[in-house]
């Protein structure tokens, strides 16, 4: 137990710290066991990172391997600092950061390109966190356009491993029945019903994605879609000396001209992140009017200025292709999902999040598991596209509340999954002009929430004009 208690329907304890809100392991929230099973398993999928690491930074693996240990240690700032979010990349936003890199020559070119990228990713979120404009992003973005990005990224990152030579196409077997498992665990109605009657099978849902994962491996090994794994024994040594090679202190500072290339892609991230607050939250809400006993405070600044803090410590100390995102999808759908079962199951959204990313660094450094999870990497991260891909679109659509929104969504989401770097422009500039077109039903002056298109009966017409007739 903490050794602060909180009280019941009260905020978690904390310690304040400006702008944020501290809180520490066994002082603010409980130990959770189950997400550190989770997390001795799901820290995999940082690890998946490396390959993209050697290929267009042209580092080594050993370089590569510190880099994520630097990604640790921001995977666990927002829990400490008063986010309840589960934290991760920018997801989605992978493929078009890797198109901004092949347009420069692996080694100190790509990471000075990669730097200027995450500095200004960086910029974007402090200043939209310090002047609070972030929080007021979320109430003026319209309902259509925000819900169609959330689900153009999932459309994007599902189609990213369905591609012909995807990972999908080239191990069909492990990652199909990994999936199918998965998604059975953490969204079936069906098996949400057997648990009411099973405590083995509420057991189970208790590791959310973890299950799935194992088998999706076991198969993977045992199929010969990957390859056996020789597990070594003592403790993993990133070489922090080599990795300081591939940092710009060392490869020297971009030019401007490297500055305004990244402008773009770094608007495209910031987008795509945007995104994945809404869907984060949206995730807490779900589930946070199950839970009586504790208040969860939803700032949308104090995620947007963690968020700056990680991608500023990566764009110094180990430029990330992943860049630092404010949600991990499948992972904060699973920790949700067993804050649901009650304070019992977990004693806080906090303490959860907490408590698997602690967990996710202290294995970096357990050789035989990071030997162990080395050949099947791409298994943990074509999951984690797949969940994301499941849960973005259904939070997306459970954002629209009428067609003539769910018709503008569906056409940002079209736009968005297409496969262009400039995609997520075409996607904002349209989804802009089709709500000003098509759902106000002013075209000019001050839109009136009273003049919204409702639909009753198969016909459109004003609330003004029902309440008049």
């Amino acid at each position: 137990m903490p050794l602060i208690q909180r009280p019941f329907g009260e905020e978690q304890p904390y310690w304040p710290l400006g702008p944020f809100k501290i809180r520490l392991p066994f002082v603010h929230y409980k130990w959770e066991t189950p997400e550190m099973i989770q997390g001795l398993i799901m820290f995999v999928v940082g690890l998946a990172m490396i390959p993209l690491l050697q290929k267009y930074l042209g580092m080594p693996y050993e370089a590569a391997l510190a880099f994520t240990f630097v990604a640790g240690l921001g995977y666990c700032l927002p829990a400490l600092m008063g986010v309840p979010l589960v934290p991760g990349w920018i997801t989605p936003a992978i493929p078009v950061v890797l198109l901004y890199l092949k347009g420069f020559e692996p080694g100190p070119e790509a990471i000075k390109a990669l730097f200027a990228l995450q500095l200004e990713v960086t910029i974007i979120f402090f200043i939209l966190g310090i002047t609070r404009w972030g929080s007021k992003l979320v109430e003026v973005i319209p309902n259509s356009l925000k819900a169609g990005i959330i689900i153009g990224a999932g459309i994007a990152a599902m189609m990213g491993e369905l591609k012909v030579g995807g990972r999908v196409d080239a191990t069909p077997i492990s990652l199909i029945v990994g999936s199918i498992i998965s998604a059975y665990i953490l969204f079936s109605l069906s098996f949400k019903n057997i648990m009411e009657e099973s405590s083995l099978a509420k057991r189970i849902a208790t590791f959310g994605m973890v299950p799935g994962m194992i088998i999706a491996m076991i198969i993977g090994w045992t199929s010969g879609e990957y390859a056996v794994p020789e597990i070594e024994w003592g403790i993993t040594q990133p070489d922090f000396a080599l990795m300081f090679q591939y940092l710009t202190f060392t490869v020297g500072f971009p030019g401007w001209d490297v500055f305004l290339l990244a402008i773009p892609t770094a608007i495209i991230a910031y987008v795509i992140a945007f995104g994945d607050i809404i869907v984060g939250f949206t995730l807490v809400k779900r589930v946070d009017h199950l839970r009586k006993d504790e208040s969860i405070e939803e700032s949308v600044d104090r995620v947007h200025l963690v968020t700056a803090l990680r991608n500023g410590m990566h764009a110094f100390l180990a430029p990330w292709p992943g860049l630092a995102g404010p949600l991990w999808t499948a992972a904060h759908a699973t920790v949700a999902e067993r804050y649901a079962m009650g304070r019992k199951a977990m004693d806080s959204i906090y303490s959860g999040g907490g408590t698997f990313w602690i967990t996710g660094l202290v294995a970096l450094f357990i050789l035989p598991l990071v030997t162990l999870f080395k050949p099947v990497l791409p298994i943990a991260l074509s999951l984690t596209l797949i969940l994301t891909a499941y849960i973005c679109i259904m939070v997306g659509m459970e954002q629209l509340k009428n067609p003539t929104e769910r018709g503008v969504a569906g056409i940002v989401a079209v736009t968005l999954a297409m496969p262009d770097p400039k995609s997520t422009v075409y996607a904002v500039v349209i989804g802009l002009v089709l709500y000003f077109l098509i759902e106000r039903p002013k075209l000019m002056g001050r839109h009136r929430p009273e003049d919204e298109i409702i639909f009753a009966d198969g016909e459109e017409e004003t609330k003004k004009e029902k309440e008049t007739a």
